[in-house]
C-alpha cells in the first residue's frame, strides 16, 4: 500500500456531469437488479416498467463502452441510494456537499475501480465515461477510484463507505467486490454476534495487493478480547468464537453469493497478539503491515501507525530466539530429508508395488516380502519387468532398513535426488507394468468365458465345430423356444468381441460388458442343461414297493450308463449280471456316461436278480 496516498487532491466531478439537469427516472426503484434513486410514482405502472427497462438498458451500454475501452476496470458497482449522501461528502467535502446533495443524491452512483498503475490516467478515463454518458442523458454521477483509495477509507475508519461498496450492485467484478463483499458480510454476521468480544476485523492477501480474482481466497483475521473474561479460561472463549465465526462463512459465502472466493478466517486472542507484537514476531508483523480494517476499536490501526513510525521493535530475547531459528532450520530441513525418504519414497515405492502383485492375483504381500515377490513374478516368471526397476526398488528398501537399524541419521539432498528421480522411473515403469497386467488379465478373461461357453454348448448338443454349434443353438433351441434371441445375441457377441481383442481393438469396458452377458448365458445355460439331465434321469428312475418282516418299503432302481443301482435301505447296490455293494461316486460316474446316450438300457436279468435281493416287489409309477 502506497504511504503517500493521502496527499492525493480529491477528483471532483467535471463540469458538465455537476451542471447537467437532474433528469428523474420515473418509478426507478432499488430492486434486485440494480440500486438507484426512489422518485414519485408515475400515474401509469407500464411507464414505470419502461423507464425501469431504458434505464437498465443504457447502463449496459455504458457498462459495455468502459469494459471495452478500458479492459483494465477491475469493478463496476451501482451503489444503493441510501449511501449517496455518504460518497458525496467524502466526495466533496461536507460543506461544499450541502448546497449540492439533495440534486445530487438522486443520480444513479457508479463505482468504478480501475488498477492502482492507473491512478494519473483517472482525470482522462473519468472525462471521457462523462462525456459518453452524456449521449445516454442519464442521470448518473461517477467514481473513479483504485483499490488502495478503498483501504485509505479503512485507514482513516470510514469503515461505512467501504460497506457500501461492498454490497453495490456489480455490473462488472474481476473478483475485488465478490472478496469484499463476502468478508463485509462475514463481518457483520460476527459483529451482530459477538460485539462485545471483537476489537478488530482485518483483511489481508491478494485482495488487498490488488491481484485478486474471482477464485482467489479471501485472507482475514479476527482479533478476540479476552482481558476482562472471567467465567471461562482464555483459551475455552477462544474456541468457542473460533468455532462459531467459522460456522458464519457458509452463510456469509451463501448471502454474498460468492460461490469460488474462499473465505479464509484466523481468530487471535488479543493478549496473544500483543505478545506477539512485543515480541516483534515476523508474521504478526506482516500481518499488521499488510492488514487493512474493515472494523476496529482502536486496536489494529494504532499498532499499524506506531509499526510504521518504527516504534515497534523486537526485544534482545526476541532477537536471539529468532537468529536461533537458523540453526533449528537446518537442523529441520535435515530431517525433513529424511523423513521424506522415510514416509514418502519407501511408502511410494511400495504400496503401488503390493497393489500390482495383488491385481496379479497374490494375497497382499508383507512389505518385506514384496522385493522378493516381484522379482519372482514379474522378472522371472512373467518376464514383464525389467531387472533395473527391481535394483531400484532394492536400493529404497536397503536405505529405509539402515534407516530401521539406526545405521543413518541424515541423508544428502544429492543422494535424495537421485532417490527421487529412480523412483519416478520407477512408478511410472508400474503404470505400464498395470496396463500389461490388466490386458492379460481381460485375455484370460476373455478366453474363460469363451471356453465356458462352447463347453456347455458342446454337452447340450455335441463336441462339433464353433459355427456348427451357433447355427444349430439358432435352429434347436432358439427357433424352437428353448432360448431367447437375446441368448444368441449374447453368443454372437461373445464371439465377434473375442477377435476383436485378439487384434487388440477391445477396451476394458467392452471385455467387462462381455464377462455380464456371458454370465447370462452361461446361467441360463446350465439351468437348461439341468432340467434336460434330469428329465432324463427321470425316465431312467423306478421306485418299488416290497415288504420286509411284514413291513412295507420303498427301493429305487436307477439305470445309467449301461447298469442299475438299487437304493434301499440306505445302501447302493450295484446290478448287472450280479449284486453287489456300490458307492455314490460310482453313481456319479455313471449318470456322466448316460448325459452322452439318448437311450436308456435295461437288462432284463436285472429284475430277477432285484427279487431275489427283495423278494416280491410292485413297480410305482
Amino acid at each position: 500500500m502506497k504511504s503517500d496516498k493521502k496527499s492525493r487532491p480529491n477528483d471532483s466531478q467535471s463540469e458538465n456531469i455537476e451542471e447537467q439537469d437532474a433528469q428523474e427516472i420515473p418509478g426507478m426503484e432499488l430492486d434486485n437488479k440494480y440500486s438507484s434513486k426512489k422518485s414519485v410514482m408515475p400515474e401509469s405502472s407500464s411507464q414505470v416498467q419502461k423507464e425501469l427497462e431504458r434505464a437498465k438498458k443504457e447502463l449496459e451500454k455504458i457498462k459495455s463502452f468502459i469494459i471495452k475501452k478500458y479492459p483494465f476496470t477491475q469493478a463496476i458497482g451501482i451503489l444503493s441510494p441510501q449511501s449517496n449522501k455518504f460518497f458525496i461528502e467524502d466526495e466533496l467535502g461536507e460543506d461544499i456537499a450541502k448546497g449540492q446533495a439533495e440534486n445530487l443524491e438522486k443520480k444513479i452512483h457508479l463505482y468504478i475501480i480501475v488498477p492502482e498503475e492507473k491512478f494519473k490516467e483517472i482525470p482522462k478515463i473519468k472525462k471521457e465515461i462523462v462525456a459518453e454518458i452524456d449521449k445516454t442523458k442519464q442521470s448518473i454521477w461517477v467514481y473513479i477510484k483504485t483499490p488502495v483509495d478503498i483501504w485509505e477509507s479503512c485507514l482513516d475508519s470510514k469503515f461505512e463507505l467501504v460497506n457500501f461498496i461492498a454490497l453495490s450492485f456489480p455490473l462488472h467484478d474481476t473478483g475485488i467486490l465478490s472478496s469484499l463483499r463476502v468478508a463485509e458480510i462475514h463481518k457483520s454476521l460476527v459483529l451482530q454476534k459477538f460485539d462485545k468480544y471483537i476489537v478488530s476485523y482485518v483483511i489481508a492477501g491478494s485482495l488487498v495487493r490488488g491481484d485478486v480474482t474471482k477464485e482467489s481466497d479471501v485472507d482475514s483475521f479476527v482479533i478476540i478480547n479476552d482481558t476482562d473474561v472471567k467465567r471461562m479460561p482464555r483459551l475455552e472463549l477462544k474456541e468457542r468464537l473460533r468455532s462459531m465465526i467459522q460456522q458464519y462463512i457458509a452463510e456469509a459465502t451463501a448471502l454474498a453469493g460468492a460461490k469460488k472466493n474462499v473465505l479464509n478466517v484466523q481468530v487471535y486472542l488479543l493478549t496473544d497478539f500483543w505478545e506477539s507484537v512485543k515480541d516483534a514476531h515476523p508474521v504478526i508483523f506482516t500481518f499488521i503491515r499488510d492488514g487493512v480494517p474493515l472494523y476496529d476499536k482502536g486496536t489494529f490501526l494504532p499498532w499499524k501507525a506506531l509499526l510504521k513510525m518504527g516504534r515497534l521493535k523486537p526485544s534482545p530475547e526476541a532477537i536471539d530466539m529468532f537468529m536461533s531459528m537458523g540453526d533449528k532450520t537446518v537442523k529441520r530441513a535435515k530431517a525433513t530429508l529424511l523423513d521424506i525418504l522415510v514416509h514418502d519414497v519407501y511408502w511410494g515405492v511400495m504400496t503401488p508395488s503390493q497393489a500390482l502383485l495383488m491385481l496379479y492375483g497374490l494375497p497382499p504381500p508383507t512389505p518385506k516380502h514384496t522385493v522378493s515377490e516381484m522379482k519372482r513374478i514379474f522378472v522371472d516368471k512373467e518376464k514383464m519387468l525389467e531387472k533395473k526397476y527391481i535394483s531400484i526398488l532394492e536400493k529404497i528398501v536397503g536405505i529405509y532398513k539402515d534407516f530401521e537399524h539406526e545405521k543413518i541419521k541424515e541423508i544428502k539432498g544429492a543422494e535424495l535426488d537421485t532417490l527421487l528421480q529412480g523412483t519416478e522411473d520407477y512408478l511410472e515403469r508400474l503404470k505400464e507394468l498395470r496396463t500389461q497386467i490388466e490386458k492379460r488379465g481381460q485375455e484370460k478373461t476373455m478366453e474363460q468365458i469363451h471356453k465356458d461357453v462352447f463347453t456347455l454348448l458342446e454337452a447340450i448338443l455335441g463336441k462339433k465345430p464353433q459355427a456348427q454349434i451357433i447355427s444349430e443353438f439358432e435352429n434347436n433351441l432358439v427357433k424352437k423356444g428353448k432360448f431367447t434371441h437375446q441368448h444368441l445375441r449374447i453368443l454372437k457377441e461373445l464371439v465377434s468381441s473375442r477377435a476383436e481383442f485378439k487384434k487388440g481393438k477391445l477396451n476394458s469396458h467392452k471385455v467387462d460388458d462381455a464377462r455380464k452377458n456371458a454370465t447370462i448365458l452361461i446361467n441360463d445355460l446350465i439351468e437348461y442343461s439341468q432340467r434336460s439331465d434330469l428329465v432324463s434321469m427321470e425316465k431312467s428312475r423306478m421306485r418299488l414297493k416290497y415288504k420286509k418282516a411284514g413291513k412295507e418299503m420303498i427301493a429305487e432302481l436307477l439305470h445309467c450308463g449301461g447298469v442299475s443301482f438299487l437304493f434301499s435301505e440306505n445302501t447302493v447296490k450295484k446290478i448287472t449280471d450280479k449284486i453287489e455293494n456300490s458307492g455314490m461316486k460310482e453313481v456319479s460316474e455313471h449318470m456322466e456316461i448316460q448325459k452322452s446316450k439318448k437311450s436308456v438300457e435295461i437288462k432284463p436279468k436285472v429284475f430277477e436278480l432285484i427279487k431275489k435281493e427283495l423278494g416280491d416287489f410292485e413297480i410305482i409309477l
